[in-house]
């Protein structure tokens, strides 16, 4: 799967892989056949959700109740130039078993984007972690909710979205919780950046261009997280 890495800059590792590209499960790059964990893996299970959407899409991940401390990863790497939208629905029945997740997502265009996040189970973790580049005259809305339900104490919950926006451009954050036990920890937060001024001048004065410093500048946002050191 180095091309993975080379074209779309997700970072591979030993794992049980589900893969999907344009919004295309890739059976050839996969070694498990489904999102559906049912048992547990020596390794961790690594989602992989790279390429160009457009229309519907959308990604369920199943963790069931006879999978114990499993780790799992999610990784998903989008560019939007048309019209799409993309719903993930995360649920973890899973004791003791976490996912964390990081998205990239590039829209160029209008793009809805809703992340529901169950916890089924006591002493599950999910956390997500969204980084939005909104480019210009571009229009995003991005939904997160988490749900912690009865008889699930001690659960480990985060969804953060963060943005690279341009001036011309239009976004819209909603992180929510929905809480009915004790946590061990559960936070969410949303936060929208824009291209400082004294940065820009930074790098004007070290000879790079107007284009060469947005794309400096979009490289240092989205690595600003590593969903693997976590």
């Amino acid at each position: 799967m180095s091309y993975i890495w080379q074209d779309f800059n997700i970072k591979t590792f030993p794992a049980e892989t589900v893969v999907f590209r344009d919004g295309v499960f890739c059976p050839e790059l996969s070694t498990l056949n489904s999102p559906v964990i049912d048992k547990n893996y020596d390794l961790p299970v690594h989602f992989i959700y790279v390429g160009e959407i457009i229309g519907k899409n959308s990604l369920d991940i199943i963790i069931n109740e006879n999978v114990k401390n499993q780790k799992i990863f999610l990784s998903a790497k989008v560019k939007v130039k048309k019209t799409a939208s993309f719903d993930i629905i995360i649920k973890n029945s899973g004791l003791g078993s976490d996912l964390n997740g990081f998205f990239i997502i590039e829209n160029h265009s209008d793009m809805k984007f809703n992340l529901d996040a169950h916890h089924l189970c006591r002493n599950t973790g999910i956390s997500v972690q969204t980084r939005l580049l909104a480019y210009p005259d571009s229009v995003s809305k991005i939904t997160g909710t988490a749900h912690i339900y009865k008889y699930c104490e001690n659960c480990r919950s985060d969804i953060n979205f963060s943005a690279l926006a341009d001036k011309n451009s239009k976004i819209t954050f909603l992180p929510q919780q929905k809480i009915s036990a004790i946590p061990e920890d559960a936070s969410h937060s949303a936060n929208i950046a824009h291209y400082n001024q004294p940065q820009i001048e930074f790098l004007h004065q070290s000879g790079l261009t107007d284009t060469e410093i947005k794309k400096v500048l979009r490289e240092a946002f989205e690595n600003s997280v590593d969903l693997l050191n976590k």
